[in-house]
């Protein structure tokens, strides 16, 4: 495949390939955090649009200055076309492998937003696809470029904290009723849509893979306006080896709570905000008796991200975060609709992480502004 046939200027004066991306659905994650930030990764370029509302989808190309839009249905022509080197997957959760998969199989590559799919079963047969093409597929965890986040990696592999013991996270968002993710059952929930987070944040903090759901408990709050299908609120208890224990909540109902506290035999680091982006993430460290706070800079973590991924894709490097990180929230996330479901604890089945966040991954781009949204008619179409 032909990379970068649009060439920019590097710092040094010389020309830099660029990788041409296609945007696959424009809702608010693709419009407000990704789109705003491709320009100024320097390796990137956005050139088409990909969604099920064509008409929508022709007002964003034109804040963008593309004239290249498709409908879902028209994809297969879009990968044919040979004016794109990978595509950025923001649809709902449960549409990513009928996407990635035949980009993979078409030799684009993918970078595919958190959760990877709604099933290990679905992971799966993305990572199948990404092992029988030429192209790479990375999930789009976008904190494990963003610098709080590996400051805290650092110091828990370098001992500070000690041995851990216990995680503790709270992460919550009053979400508007109309929204398509309060009327899709439990895979548009906020298990699927947030708890990947907390997830992830045990899986990187601690090294390691929870080995059991000891406890979920769901609550719905018929006041709230939503489907009555689906937990609004989630509190989940995970075992992890050695026997530390890791808890979180995730709500829909809450005003918004966005922290997490990891806590070792030497010393804690409380984050808050954890999670979000647009603003600067924090620390509050205790050592021993030593107290300290810092506020890391705020960076452009969707651009910083599609930065590094472009990177791999022009020299041909293995990505981090890869299909196998998706694949392993989703069998915590698994376990847990199982716990929810029987009201049992769960033992997960074993799993080993053949890759661990690298500190140099580490990005930095500045923060960007983002145009005006444009409201899709249905995003999950």
């Amino acid at each position: 495949m032909s990379i970068g046939t649009s060439l920019g200027m590097g710092g040094d004066g010389t020309q830099q390939r660029k990788v041409r991306y296609a945007i696959v659905g424009l809702g608010d994650i693709a419009q407000e955090a990704m789109m705003p930030g491709i320009a100024h990764t320097g390796n990137s370029e956005l050139v088409a649009l990909v969604s099920g509302d064509l008409d929508k989808a022709r007002q964003v190309a034109e804040n963008y200055g593309l004239d290249a839009v498709y409908a879902y249905e028209d994809f297969a022509e879009l990968l044919a076309s040979g004016t794109i080197d990978a595509v950025y997957v923001a649809t709902p959760n449960w549409r990513h492998a009928e996407f990635a998969i035949p980009a993979l199989d078409a030799g684009i590559h993918v970078l595919c937003e958190k959760p990877l799919e709604i099933s290990v079963e679905h992971a799966q047969a993305m990572l199948a696809a990404e092992r029988r093409s030429t192209a790479k597929l990375m999930t789009a965890y976008r904190l494990h470029f963003e610098p709080a986040t590996i400051d805290a990696i650092n110091r828990i592999r370098a001992g500070e904290l000690g041995e851990l013991i216990a995680f503790s996270s709270c992460f919550a968002q009053m979400l508007d009723p109309a929204n398509h993710r309060a009327r899709n059952g439990i895979e548009g929930g906020p298990l699927f849509d947030m708890g990947a987070y907390p997830i992830n944040a045990i899986r990187y903090l601690f090294g390691e893979e929870p080995v059991e759901v000891v406890s979920a408990i769901g609550s719905r709050h018929s006041e709230s306006g939503y489907a009555q299908d689906f937990d609004d609120t989630v509190a989940v208890t995970l075992r992890m080896p050695g026997g530390a224990i890791a808890q979180f909540v995730v709500s829909y109902y809450a005003n918004t709570v966005d922290s997490l506290v990891i806590a070792g035999t030497k010393g804690s680091i409380q984050m808050r905000p954890a999670y979000g982006f647009g603003m600067a993430l924090r620390h509050q460290r205790i050592i021993g008796e030593d107290e300290r706070e810092a506020s890391f800079a705020e960076t452009d973590q969707f651009g910083g991200q599609m930065r590094y991924f472009s990177d791999c894709i022009l020299h041909d490097r293995a990505v981090e975060p890869d299909a196998e990180e998706g694949l392993a929230d989703l069998r915590v996330i698994e376990g847990i609709v199982r716990a929810l479901e029987t009201g049992q604890p769960q033992v997960l089945p074993p799993f080993t992480r053949t890759r661990r966040i690298d500190p140099e991954q580490v990005q930095g781009l500045s923060p960007v502004s983002a145009p005006d949204l444009v409201k899709v008619s249905d995003p999950t179409r």
